[in-house]
């Protein structure tokens, strides 16, 4: 006989992994759009401009690389600083919650060394 108590309990947990679930596709909505981790581990290392972003990342288009910053700014992940020069320049760097997410990027590229094969090199 399954008591009241086991019953509230499992759904509890049931409700939390629903919860999870929802969060999770939350950070993969944006995660998973090719090139924005790479924007956020690119700037782990202390704010950068856009031609340095770009070849830190390497292979992305200005257009690409644009729509991601442009989209992390509005996430607060990243924030832009225009420096009215002259010459004008934007540095590009990573808020406090951008820097809470460094861990995760972290502990997601170990499991890819761990479990991902890396692609055949081209000759």
């Amino acid at each position: 006989m399954v008591t009241e108590s086991a019953v509230r309990h499992s759904e509890d947990i049931r409700e939390r992994c629903t919860r999870g679930d929802v969060a999770l596709a939350r950070a993969f909505s944006f995660l998973g759009k090719r090139w924005s981790g790479l924007v956020v581990g690119s700037l782990s290392t202390g704010p950068a401009g856009f031609r340095e972003l770009s070849r830190l990342v390497g292979g992305v288009s200005d257009s690409v690389l644009s729509d991601r910053l442009a989209e992390l700014c509005e996430l607060g992940l990243v924030t832009r600083e225009v420096d009215a020069g002259p010459p004008v320049s934007v540095t590009y760097s990573l808020t406090e919650a951008g820097e809470g997410l460094l861990p995760a990027l972290t502990l997601i590229a170990e499991w890819a060394e761990t479990h991902l094969p890396e692609p055949p090199t081209s000759c």
